[in-house]
C-alpha cells in the first residue's frame, strides 16, 4: 500500500491525522530540503519523495510503540527519521512519550534542535556516539538505516540496562539477517511488510539475549 502521490490529502488519509499534524510534517519537510545541500541529510534522489520515502516510512512503526511508554530512543537519527516524525505523531495522539535523538554529528544535531524548537517537540537531542553510552534506560529503541541487525543487538544489550522492544527497518535481506542472527542470539519478534516498499519489513523485536 505504498503512497504514490505526494499530495497532503493522501498523506493525511493514510496517517489518519489532523491538518495541524500534516502542517507540522510539511514544515519539517521544508526545513529538511532547505538544509539538505549543506548538511547532506538525505539522498538527493529522494528529495522529491520525502513524504513517502522518509515521512510515511518512519510513521508506520508508531503502532509498535506502547502508548504508556515514557522514552523512545532513536539511534543514529541523522535527519530525524524516524524520531522527529514519531514525536510529531505522539503529540497528535496526546502521548507524553519523549524521543531521545542520538546523533554524533554536531551539524545534524543543530538541525534537529532547530526543528524541535520550531515545532515545539518533546525530544531530547543528544550529540553523542551511542557506542560510547552506558547504562541507558528507555522503553522503546528504534533504528532506521543505522547498522546491520547483529551490531545493533550488541549495542542495545551492552549499552542499555533496560528496554521493552527494539524496532528495526529491514531491507530485502532482512529474513536472512534474522536467520543469521538467530544462530548467535535468542529473541522474539513480529514482522510486518513495509507500506512503502514490497521488499522491506518492519521488525518488532523483544527479549534479546546472546546465546552462551
Amino acid at each position: 500500500m505504498a503512497l504514490k502521490s505526494q499530495n497532503h490529502q493522501g498523506l493525511m488519509k493514510l496517517l489518519q491525522v489532523s491538518r495541524e499534524t500534516i502542517e507540522s510534517l510539511n514544515i519539517y519537510e521544508t526545513l529538511l530540503l532547505e538544509n539538505n545541500r549543506k548538511l547532506n541529510l538525505i539522498s538527493k534522489s529522494t528529495e522529491s519523495i520525502v513524504k513517502t520515502r522518509h515521512i510515511l516510512d518512519s510513521a508506520q512503526v508508531i503502532d509498535f510503540i506502547d502508548k504508556n511508554s515514557k522514552i523512545c530512543a532513536d539511534l543514529g537519527t541523522g535527519a530525524g527519521f524516524p524520531g522527529i516524525v514519531l514525536s510529531i505523531l505522539f503529540r497528535e495522539r496526546k502521548s507524553p512519550i519523549r524521543v531521545d535523538l542520538y546523533e554524533k554529528s554536531p551539524k545534524k544535531c543543530q538541525f534537529l534542535s532547530k526543528v524541535a524548537r520550531k515545532l515545539d517537540l518533546n525530544v531530547l537531542v543528544l550529540e553523542k556516539n551511542i557506542l560510547e553510552q552506558k547504562n541507558l534506560r528507555v522503553d522503546t529503541i528504534v533504528a532506521r538505516a543505522f547498522k546491520p541487525i547483529q551490531p545493533i543487538f550488541k549495542i542495545v544489550t551492552e549499552n542499555f540496562n533496560n528496554f521493552e522492544n527494539l524496532i528495526l527497518f529491514s531491507g530485502k535481506n532482512g529474513k536472512q539477517a534474522l536467520l543469521d542472527a538467530s544462530k548467535v542470539w535468542e529473541f522474539e519478534y513480529k514482522e510486518r511488510k513495509s507500506v512503502t516498499s514490497d521488499d522491506s519489513l518492519i521488525l518488532n523485536i523483544k527479549k534479546i539475549r546472546k546465546i552462551t
